[in-house]
């Protein structure tokens, strides 16, 4: 199948339960990653058609439908948007290649069972938001009965990253719908097509009118406007340190509460007696995954100066192996970058990691004719204070970098303002625990990367974030706990 599309998707706005244009019908292109060509005119957002967005979203939770719906209902209907995902999983996975450029295998194997799983898991919690009962020394002499109840936060604006917009939408709506939130959905403009869908499946899974609403535009001006607007109450966020910043100015002083998994630069620490073919493919698959755009790209490989030249021939080779080329294409894979301009910002990075004195090992092959395509790339000789060892590339990037000891490694490791995630590569379980607790990260895997399941939280700390997504703690986060006393 060729990746140019042969007509452009025409994309609009979805709110109270119908598609809409913008106000005054504005357009944007999207370009297909893989080919270069325009792949959807995309509604261009205004203030009129956020305002429209959240009216219906307030409707819905002050007083609707869904305000009244009991939490068994909730669930049912959850799990029936996870019954359409599953049912239209092809179309989805076509959507997202072409959208993201990525192999479809990548999202058969993680985005597709992530997003499903994910809604199935929430589902079940939607009955079962229980209160508290607490026992205290009771008022003025007088005996109390003091328990809680757990309502949701309000209307909440989800806002979505463009590299992995299903099942990041669906990490974002899931919770919020369980603890009966409405929302306002507002997709990536480089990535808005699956979010549009899943939307659509949501109607079609009988989700009341304006509980699931969808504003597309540029972040700049409709993600802004949904953060400073008086009838948004929650807003989770995904994508990069700097918007992320701008938005916590912004909502702190209307004491929004807040949701920011952001950016990242991940160390891959591999020790000395790592079993080297294991650490190899998992090392890899940190780095290049996704095109290496994620916010858990293990970008910084630490090696034990006794493996380092072996690893670094190894990963080379790994990284000149692999195939880029049409995400439809059975040998692909790896695909194209976003866009033309994410493109040529990763391309900076790398040239200013050869100005610096890295030592390029894989990178320099030819690329594909058309498209946003960059080589899969690795340096060695890296000097932990180069650019390419601090700065979130977020492309397929990564610097090898030696160590001595392992508390040389791990103060390598927390040596970042980013704190998300780390990867440790060892076959003795011991010093795995004892190093993955001295590390300065929201997650560690050790012997693999970054698994993500909808039961473990998922966020960072520092120039990472506030907040999680994913598990209980993510549900946490759109309830607010009241406390009721009655004086008996």
């Amino acid at each position: 199948m060729s990746a140019i599309a042969p007509t452009p998707y025409s994309t609009r706005h979805f709110i109270a339960g119908q598609k809409r244009d913008a106000s005054d019908g504005a357009r944007f292109d999207k370009f297909e990653p893989a080919s270069g060509q325009v792949l959807a005119r995309v509604a261009a957002g205004t203030t009129q058609d956020v305002d429209a967005a959240v009216a219906a979203a307030r409707a819905q939770f002050d007083g609707g439908a869904w305000s009244k719906m009991p939490g068994a209902q909730r669930g049912r209907l959850l799990n029936k948007l996870a019954d359409l995902l599953e049912r239209d999983a092809e179309k989805m996975v076509e959507v997202l290649a072409r959208e993201q450029g990525r192999p479809l295998m990548e999202m058969r194997m993680l985005d597709l069972p992530v997003s499903i799983d994910t809604l199935r898991y929430f589902a079940g919690w939607a009955d079962k938001l229980e209160g508290r009962q607490i026992p205290t020394g009771g008022f003025m002499g007088r005996p109390t009965l003091n328990y809680t109840v757990r309502e949701a936060v309000g209307v909440a604006a989800l806002i979505v990253p463009w590299n992995a917009p299903l099942m990041i939408a669906c990490w974002k709506l899931a919770p919020a719908l369980a603890a009966g939130c409405t929302v306002v959905l507002k997709p990536s403009e480089d990535a808005p097509l699956a979010v549009a869908a899943l939307v659509e499946l949501a109607h079609e899974a009988g989700f009341p009118d304006g509980v699931v609403n969808l504003v597309h535009g540029i972040g700049a001006s409709v993600g802004s406007e949904l953060v400073n607007h008086p009838g948004v109450d929650k807003v989770s966020f995904t994508g990069s340190t700097e918007v992320g910043r701008s938005i916590a100015r912004e909502a702190g002083p209307k004491f929004k509460r807040l949701t920011l998994e952001l950016g990242g630069k991940a160390p891959q620490i591999v020790l000395e007696d790592a079993d080297i073919g294991q650490a190899i493919g998992g090392v890899a698959m940190g780095l290049f995954v996704d095109q290496g755009q994620t916010c858990a790209a293990g970008t910084r490989v630490l090696v034990h100066r006794s493996r380092y030249e072996e690893f670094v021939g190894a990963i080379g080779g790994a990284a000149r192996s692999i195939q880029l080329g049409c995400p439809f294409e059975a040998t692909t894979q790896m695909g194209a970058l976003i866009s033309a301009k994410h493109q040529a910002r990763v391309k900076a990075h790398i040239d200013n990691a050869v100005r610096q004195g890295a030592r390029m090992v894989a990178g320099d092959e030819a690329l594909p004719e058309n498209g946003f395509f960059v080589r899969p790339t690795i340096f060695a000789d890296v000097d932990p204070s180069m650019c390419i060892a601090r700065d979130e590339v977020f492309g397929p990037v990564g610097t090898i970098m030696p160590f001595d000891t392992e508390e040389q490694a791990i103060a390598m490791a927390n040596d970042t303002v980013y704190g998300l995630s780390a990867s440790l590569w060892t076959q003795n379980i011991a010093k795995a625990h004892q190093i993955a607790g001295r590390l300065r990260v929201g997650a560690v895997a050790v012997n693999g990367w970054s698994p993500l399941d909808a039961r473990l939280p998922w966020g960072g700390r520092g120039d990472s974030g506030i907040g999680r997504d994913l598990s209980q703690s993510a549900l946490d986060g759109f309830l607010e706990e009241k406390v009721v006393t009655v004086v008996m």
